[in-house]
């Protein structure tokens, strides 16, 4: 029966995969995957993972091999990575072959409707039921790294389909120089302009402010979205599908003008199409006050290999502080992090496989293993035990942090809106447009992308 099971899954996947993806939200035509996991394979089998290029992708393939192989031994687990830049496209060119070298597609909250419409990746709402204690997770990330169609309210519809599962959580950390502006970190995002703008008068050579201004993936568009949080700000209206007007209003041009000309001035020459990797260079070469990064990608800043703030992590954590951050008109910090989706043109044995991984990884005690090693759960109970808050000095900012995300737009659209808006934002950054005409050319033009689909409703976190 079990073997049916398999077999009958990769025929729905094949025939559910010939969606035109056209439909909306509510007509997603991904195909379903059993309730039960299918008999696993005891001949050799790689499952294959696809994911960008950092710390988290070596930890993850590290620590799968070491752990799941404990009750899989047959199995090997494989993380291929892309530069950030093109990760998406590395999914998504696939996708559109229908055919995948990579089992579990690693995709970002925003990733899903496209990959759900399309027909991508397998409806799990069936398996999660049976194998999967949801309420043991803070809703919210159970909706953002799997749900579809998103909840407006950020939180889980529980009539929604889930097509993923958390792999792994992330949040922006603000890393301050402790002996350059002291202990206690802003509490404003005011008063953290003022200390960076002071810390960088008062110390030659090292830049006030270092942050995410790149015109690829996401990097410019977070950065902008933050701060447009932080002082009251829209990114749109999910349920009149409204841009324009909304991200452009009185907010909206008070965040892009402190953005371009208060914390731009502050950041070091040349570091218009900075990323993740630019900005922890600055933070441990000691070329930055105050930057700001993803706790995922934040582990290298105490490896005193890679640092010149001391010879030993103790030493660094002497210099370096790690903080939410700073609230102004609201608190909202960005969400990000992953989640795990299961390809739709794999094999039935490795669909299979990766079922089975999920439902490994998603235990309490796997998950504070994860948290151990390197990663951020999502697990209620992973976040808040000793393994995940010790294991390091930002780990207690993400927990602290989980209640005040926001995401993007999580609709098929996705992809186009963020690189219109990593465009313009990169281009008043670097001067090529005044703040005003960069966000009004981003809400026309977004507004005319969601326009010209055709599509009703949205979801925003």
């Amino acid at each position: 029966m079990q073997l049916a099971t398999a077999a009958m899954l990769l025929v729905a996947t094949t025939m559910a995969a010939c969606g035109d993806g056209e439909d909306d939200g509510a007509k997603a035509s991904a195909p379903k995957a059993p309730a039960t996991i299918p008999e696993l394979t005891k001949d050799p089998l790689t499952l294959s993972f696809i994911w960008f290029e950092w710390p988290p992708a070596k930890a993850l393939e590290a620590f799968a091999n070491e752990e799941y192989t404990k009750d899989r031994p047959n199995a090997t687990i494989k993380v291929n990575t892309v530069p950030n830049a093109n990760w998406h496209d590395a999914m998504f060119t696939q996708f559109a072959a229908r055919k995948t070298d990579f089992d579990v597609a690693i995709l970002d909250s925003q990733h899903i409707g496209e990959a759900v419409t399309n027909g991508n990746i397998l409806d799990l709402t069936d398996f999660v039921k049976q194998n999967i204690d949801v309420q043991a997770y803070n809703p919210y990330l159970l909706a953002a790294y799997g749900q579809y169609p998103q909840a407006e309210t950020g939180q889980r519809d529980e009539n929604a389909s889930l097509y993923g599962l958390p792999l792994l959580g992330d949040t922006w950390t603000m890393i301050y120089r402790k002996d350059l502006i002291g202990d206690k970190p802003p509490q404003t995002w005011d008063e953290m302009i003022s200390a960076a703008a002071k810390c960088q008068a008062d110390n030659p050579g090292v830049s006030g402010l270092a942050f995410h201004q790149a015109n690829g993936s996401d990097a410019a568009a977070v950065t902008y979205n933050t701060v447009n949080g932080v002082y009251g700000g829209n990114l749109w209206d999910a349920k009149t599908r409204k841009i324009d007007g909304v991200l452009n209003d009185a907010a909206g041009q008070e965040a892009m003008d402190v953005l371009v000309n208060k914390m731009k001035p502050l950041t070091a020459k040349g570091s218009g199409n900075w990323f993740i990797d630019e900005v922890n260079a600055a933070v441990a070469q000691g070329k930055a006050c105050i930057a700001f990064n993803w706790i995922a990608a934040s582990g290298g800043l105490l490896d005193p290999k890679e640092s010149t703030l001391g010879k030993t992590r103790e030493q660094i954590l002497d210099k370096l502080g790690f903080a939410t951050l700073p609230a102004q008109k609201t608190n909202l910090v960005p969400l990000g992090g992953m989640g795990m989706h299961v390809s739709a043109y794999s094999s039935a044995a490795n669909q299979a496989e990766a079922l089975n991984f999920m439902k490994w990884f998603e235990q309490p005690d796997i998950q504070k293993k994860w948290a151990a090693a390197g990663g951020v759960p999502s697990r209620t109970d992973a976040l808040e035990s000793p393994e995940f808050l010790n294991a390091g000095p930002f780990n207690k900012v993400y927990a602290d942090s989980v209640p005040r995300m926001r995401d993007m737009w999580n609709v098929p659209e996705y992809a186009r809106l963020v690189d219109i808006e990593n465009t313009n934002v990169n281009a008043a950054l670097n001067g090529a447009k005044e703040p005003k005409e960069a966000l009004d050319d981003i809400a026309k033009e977004q507004q005319s992308v969601l326009d010209s689909s055709g599509r009703k409703g949205g979801g925003g976190l």
